[in-house]
């Protein structure tokens, strides 16, 4: 009997701890999105094996190259408590302008891509100093700006592609670097890992986390917030403009409909990876996933003939659920830091 009670009190103290790790391995986000992917996979490969052909693989990929360009710099910025909403535009906008470049002044390549690359970095100055500054909300300023960038894409343009762009440039967007993907990829891996390793590893990194998680404690401990939070804006922009670019190098012409919805697929995708909309949390890592597995989403959708209507539909109600389970989240860690003994606190992300 002696034996059978201990058995039964040392199952009763391994219980809280199992429930502490399993709540903590969901409480990370990639676990999670990591799931969720998988279990999608396996869903629409069941469906339509097709689904996994290489020629489908590649497509995704290829889409997700460029949305996870602007990703990174959307993760950085929500990280430090703000969120941008004409990252679409802006890609347009400045792969417009460095087009025009190339052709109506007939500038070299190079100062061509510069010049596109500056486009989207002033619109990013533009709007972290208004944000910042001027305390206009994020939304307000950002949505704004979205139809200011499409209205100067227009009138960049006429409404006209412009091309023809330079064979550089076709030659960039049709190399074949790895797995019948380009340059863009390239650059999005390279990029990835960099913010990865700066948002988990360095001083900046958790600064970022701490600007976005308590703006007021981040000050009083020295951080220069504002500092943090246009430059977040900048980076953004640059990224935008980066992708907006590859896509004119992919079609070798500057159109009017480059970046066209890619602000609300950007969001959904990082805030379906576990990135906060409330600022100071989230990974790299997650916010990529999670835009990967919209794009499978939509892929899936499209392989096993659903109604475009219905893709989006589909989008928007994962959004939904994402932005749930980050407050319902978010409420667990407070509850857990009040029942904390004194001297305890849920850890920081890592």
């Amino acid at each position: 009997m002696e034996q059978l009670a201990e058995e039964s009190a040392g199952l009763r103290a391994a219980a809280p701890a199992l429930r502490d790790r399993l709540a903590r391995l969901v409480a990370v986000g990639e676990v999670g999105v990591l799931l969720a992917l998988v279990a999608v996979v396996a869903f629409f490969f069941l469906l339509e094996p097709a689904f996994l052909s290489e020629r489908n693989i590649r497509a995704i990929l290829r889409v997700v190259s460029f949305i996870g360009i602007i990703a990174i710099g959307q993760t950085i910025l929500l990280v430090n408590g703000e969120f941008d909403l004409s990252v679409g535009a802006v890609a347009g906008l400045s792969a417009v302008c460095s087009a025009k470049l190339m052709t109506a002044l007939a500038l070299p390549v190079p100062l061509a891509i510069v010049g596109g690359l500056a486009v989207g970095g002033l619109v990013g100055l533009v709007n972290g100093l208004v944000v910042v500054r001027l305390r206009i909300p994020a939304f307000i300023q950002t949505l704004g700006m979205l139809f200011i960038g499409q209205g100067l894409i227009q009138v960049v343009t006429n409404g006209y592609p412009v091309y023809p762009l330079p064979p550089v440039i076709g030659a960039i967007g049709y190399a074949d670097i790895v797995f019948g993907l380009g340059w863009s990829f390239v650059f999005f891996i390279v990029a990835a890992v960099v913010a990865d390793v700066v948002l988990r590893r360095t001083v900046l990194g958790r600064n970022m986390y701490a600007t976005g998680g308590n703006p007021e404690v981040a000050r009083l401990v020295g951080i220069d917030t504002a500092r943090y939070k246009i430059g977040a804006f900048v980076a953004i922009g640059m990224l935008a403009a980066t992708a907006g670019m590859f896509v004119m190098a992919d079609l070798a012409s500057g159109t009017t409909s480059i970046g066209s919805g890619w602000e609300l697929n950007v969001i959904a995708g990082v805030v379906v990876g576990g990135v906060s909309l409330f600022g100071g949390a989230g990974t790299m890592a997650g916010g990529l996933i999670g835009v990967l597995l919209l794009q499978v989403v939509t892929s899936g959708l499209v392989v096993i003939g659903v109604n475009a209507n219905w893709q989006q539909i589909a989008v928007g109600v994962i959004m939904v659920l994402a932005v749930g389970l980050d407050i319902l989240r978010r409420r667990f860690f407070i509850a857990g830091a009040a029942g904390a003994p004194t001297g305890e606190t849920p850890s920081a992300p890592s």
